[in-house]
């Protein structure tokens, strides 16, 4: 590990085991955090586990000199750990992925607005926070997958899932998940709540099987033929294009790929993003960093660490990616995930989604 990084899982500091203020004194003294006036150091709370990432917090390390210390967790635990550290919590920036989780994370109040022309200036205004609390760094597109063997006329938009000639042929991840509650409540949002709950139960009777595993799972399904047709982030497919194992070559070989909805609104884009938090004892350096993120250099970090779409387009520097292209994406601004997320998920119970 770079001496630049300093690393810890939210695990091992026994998060819940003690109280806020000496849960807060002990990550200081166990990271050896700089004082509060101090701004050579940055504490970054992270849910993204890419192993890329260390190439973001070293590269800013050496553009910057300030030294950054990572804390790893679910977000849900790190959301938890925050509020319980309070006014003496460490923590500058929290990253994590999918706007309804920025959402939740939100709406416990732990972010401060950040005004800046950087982030104003590369980062597209429906890829961030109304206020500033929030900015999204790189975008991932929820595609469908089908097998050209079981599927002549494939979908070529969200709402064709829900058509019958696609009966037992459906694979998605279960309505838990926060990329389909997100794809869900970007449908009522263009739809409204009564078509968007149509929408579901046709999908439902369209399952080849219930619901299970991630988003890989649901592209082998498709090459085995398990499934006719799938739903995934498109990164998750680009991994086994890059990859060398014949497996996943086979994979690839047996499925194609469609852009949704590329004659109305694009396809859904959903983001990993990040932001200041309201007790960062480092704002200024955490300012830095979520501008450093806007830089050209570690978005093309984004783009070739996990294949996902930087949010700056010149910024693109992954052959794979520029292969498939840009697709045309929905412009709807992605804090309205958060804000219909709720509403999603009751829609998904409803119907029977498991």
């Amino acid at each position: 590990m770079s001496h630049l990084l300093r690393r810890m899982t939210s695990a091992t500091t026994a998060l819940g085991l003690v109280g806020s203020l000496g849960l807060a004194s002990g990550l200081a003294m166990t990271l050896d955090i700089a004082p509060a006036h101090a701004e050579d150091e940055l504490n970054i709370y992270s849910a993204r586990h890419y192993e890329s990432d260390d190439q973001l917090f070293t590269g800013f390390t050496e553009a910057t000199g300030i030294e950054v210390n990572i804390i790893e967790g679910s977000d849900e635990e790190l959301v938890t750990r925050i509020v319980n550290e309070g006014a003496n919590s460490p923590a500058d920036v929290l990253i994590t992925v999918d706007a309804g989780r920025l959402w939740r994370a939100n709406q416990e109040e732990i972010f401060q607005p950040v005004t800046s022309e950087v982030l104003e200036e590369r980062i597209p205004s429906n890829l961030r926070h109304p206020d500033g609390h929030w900015f999204g760094f790189s975008t991932r597109i929820r595609a469908i997958y089908y097998n050209p063997e079981l599927v002549e006329d494939p979908p070529q938009t969200y709402e064709d899932l829900a058509d019958p000639r696609f009966e037992n042929l459906v694979c998605i991840r279960s309505s838990s998940n926060i990329y389909n509650l997100s794809l869900m409540a970007s449908l009522i949002e263009h739809h409204g709540a009564e078509e968007a709950e149509d929408w579901a139960n046709a999908v439902v009777d369209n399952f080849a099987r219930d619901p299970q595993g991630g988003d890989t799972d649901q592209i082998r399904g498709v090459a085995s033929g398990e499934c006719g047709v799938a739903v995934a982030n498109h990164y998750y497919y680009m991994r086994l294009v890059r990859s060398d194992d014949e497996a996943d070559q086979e994979v690839v070989e047996s499925t194609e790929l469609v852009w949704p909805n590329q004659d109305g609104r694009g396809a859904h884009q959903n983001i990993s993003g990040a932001g200041v938090l309201k007790n960062a004892p480092h704002k200024d350096a955490a300012v830095k960093f979520l501008e450093y993120l806007a830089t050209d250099e570690a978005q093309a970090y984004f783009a070739n660490g996990n294949n996902e779409y930087p949010v700056v387009e010149e910024a693109l520097d992954n052959e794979v990616l520029e292969e498939f292209g840009r697709p045309k994406l929905d412009e709807v601004n992605v804090s309205v995930y958060g804000e219909n997320q709720p509403e999603a998920q009751m829609i998904f119970d409803r119907a029977g989604w498991k």
